[in-house]
């Protein structure tokens, strides 16, 4: 932190300051500011740090430091010089310099929401990679129809951020439990993306965060032109992947993939004694290009996957597109009635169609250049829904329906019913996201009112309702039901996201006029959090079994005791009994969406 202005230090302790890029594994992280009892809630002006205020103006040079970077790009040249009996070839050192100054004197991390000893608080802290470790079966036992893999994707960098970071910026981790005949064994492993394994060589970042890397004018131009250098000087090739695949999981085509909706899918494996494998980025022989969505949705009737991908910068914006069951991808569909990119992080599908929310968060192609989030909110766009046929050969059959206040990111599930005149109706169920302004900055200022949106197709008419009036989100079904009618729903109670408190039970078809249709909850206890609930059928092969006869899994940790444990709750019973708790040698950050693969799925990989 050569050159760092002491207004940016505070009171961190010396032996904690970060004077080069190192492995996570082999730093501190210094002390971060306590939001509230609940975690790292992100947005506020100001805060303390061992008791003593940070000012939010703290990171304002003074008129009297302008001479700063001056002698610190002299500083910086000197210890080049020095330097070279190193391993790390010049041009790694120059840019390496180049962007401690961005980072010092250009960009720090004004907000709290892109400063790292927030954002990578408490069990948001990034972990170590661990080998296969097995685990102790702490109460109850596992169920032998779980005989399989529990995976769960999220954020982990690599190395510790000097600059600004989003908690979105993180490179995937993958965190395995898996379990046969009752005994369980963990482990975590990073995505090997190609991010990943360039900066893991060079022994330092070099690709610029998408989240947080263009929170300034002058600090988006200077990284754009070191982004740039570090492309021609063949530091790294940007067309084999910028992506951290930190998002999701995929199954489909007897394939399983990591997936971040910016980059292409990577292909992994699980080995025999629960190691995770990652196979390479996958294009499925050449017929995908760019990027796809992190969300894609499997029909288990047909075998077939749905997916889409969309362009930032050029049109046409979005393109739909399929595989069929053996994993083959089929061409594009181009979607050519977006005037402007949409951040779209999700969609859905039921029999016939698919289904994309268009909402008022879109991405801001000008906050790359001329400085501000790449995401940014339009109050003046009228969120809407695009609907389409499944088997559509046009983007021009796409139609569009106007639905003023509702921001959907995550949609829970969608189906097709009839009118009374049997014309066709779409009915879908999502969080609708109240105040969606604060969706990338104040998530504890973020309301998920899960809502049923029925479409009628023939006259365009557009009806809501609420489902409950919780915070709701990162909400799963009965992976069977997919595309259509669930009457049962299993959301994780926000505290804020993606931390989750507890996981409640919705049944559809309760709720007729007023009340709340949670039939059953669990809380995880006090200090205790969990992230996205996973739904596993007890027998998915007994065409007679009920959709709520399984099993509601998720890591869940104690932040008192510092340690993390993998529950399994009867999704059927009325207070989602516990059936096991696994402890886990080694914590587990809280992250993003999981799945979980049946080991007869997993030996097809």
């Amino acid at each position: 932190m050569d050159g760092l202005p002491s207004s940016v230090l505070g009171d961190i302790p010396k032996h904690q300051l970060i004077t080069k890029t190192l492995p996570m594994s082999s730093v501190r992280l210094p002390p971060a500011p306590s939001w509230s009892s609940s975690g790292p809630h992100v947005g506020t002006t100001s805060s303390t740090t061992r008791g003593k205020p940070i000012a939010s103006k703290s990171h304002v040079p003074s008129p009297t430091s302008i001479l700063e970077p001056v002698m610190a790009i002299k500083s910086l040249l000197a210890s080049l010089a020095s330097k070279k009996g190193e391993s790390l070839s010049l041009p790694t050192l120059m840019f390496k310099a180049l962007d401690d100054i961005i980072i010092d004197f250009l960009d720090p991390p004004i907000k709290p929401s892109l400063d790292p000893r927030t954002v990578l608080s408490g069990n948001f802290a990034p972990v170590d990679e661990l080998p296969p470790t097995e685990c102790e079966v702490l109460e109850g036992s596992l169920p032998q129809c779980l005989d399989g893999a529990y995976i769960r994707n999220g954020p982990n960098p690599q190395f510790v951020p000097r600059g600004a970071y989003h908690l979105f910026d993180g490179d995937g981790m993958l965190h395995s439990i898996r379990i046969s005949r009752g005994r369980a064994t963990f482990c975590s492993r990073y995505v090997k993306t190609n991010k990943y394994t360039v900066e893991h060589n060079l022994g330092s970042p070099v690709f610029p965060n998408i989240f947080s890397g263009f929170s300034g004018g002058m600090a988006s131009a200077a990284r754009t032109a070191l982004f740039l250098a570090r492309v021609l000087t063949s530091q790294f090739n940007p067309f084999n992947g910028i992506g951290q695949a930190n998002t999701g999981l995929a199954f489909f085509g007897n394939g399983l993939y990591p997936l971040a909706e910016y980059d292409l899918p990577y292909s992994m494996r699980l080995t025999p004694d629960g190691d995770i494998e990652t196979l390479g980025r996958h294009n499925f022989e050449g017929m995908l290009s760019m990027s796809m969505t992190a969300h894609p949705k499997v029909d288990r009737e047909t075998g077939e996957a749905y997916a889409y991908k969309y362009n930032p910068f050029f049109p046409p914006f979005l393109a739909v597109f399929k595989f069929d069951g053996d994993g083959v991808k089929h061409p594009d569909v181009p979607v050519l009635s977006l005037s402007c990119p949409p951040f779209l992080h999700d969609f859905a599908i039921t029999r016939k169609y698919a289904v994309f929310p268009d909402n008022q968060m879109g991405v801001n192609r000008k906050g790359v250049v001329l400085g501000g989030s790449i995401v940014g909110l339009n109050p003046r766009k009228v969120p809407r829904i695009g609907i389409v046929r499944r088997d559509v050969e046009s983007g021009s059959e796409m139609r569009w329906f106007d639905v003023p206040g509702c921001n959907i990111m995550h949609i829970v599930n969608a189906w097709d019913e009839e009118d009374d005149d049997g014309n066709d109706v779409v009915v879908m169920v999502a969080p609708n996201i109240m105040s969606a302004e604060h969706f990338l900055e104040r998530m504890d200022l973020v309301h998920g009112l899960m809502e049923k949106i029925t479409i009628d197709l023939k006259d365009g008419r557009v009806s809501r309702r609420p489902i409950s009036a919780m915070n709701l989100d990162l909400s799963v079904i009965n992976p069977a039901y997919i595309g259509k009618y669930s009457r049962y729903v299993y959301a994780g109670v926000a505290d804020p996201m993606p931390k989750v408190s507890g996981v409640v039970k919705l049944d559809l078809a309760k709720r007729e006029g007023t009340g709340e249709c949670v039939v059953a909850s669990r809380n995880y206890g006090p200090g205790c959090y969990g992230g996205e609930p996973f739904f596993v059928a007890r027998d998915p092969e007994c065409p007679e079994g009920k959709e709520d006869d399984g099993y509601i899994m998720s890591y869940v940790h104690d932040e008192k005791a510092n340690e993390s444990r993998f529950l399994v709750m009867d999704a059927e019973s009325p207070d989602l009994d516990v059936v096991a708790v696994v402890k886990l040698p080694q914590r587990v950050p809280y992250g993003f969406h999981g799945i979980f693969v049946r080991d007869r799925d997993l030996n097809k990989l």
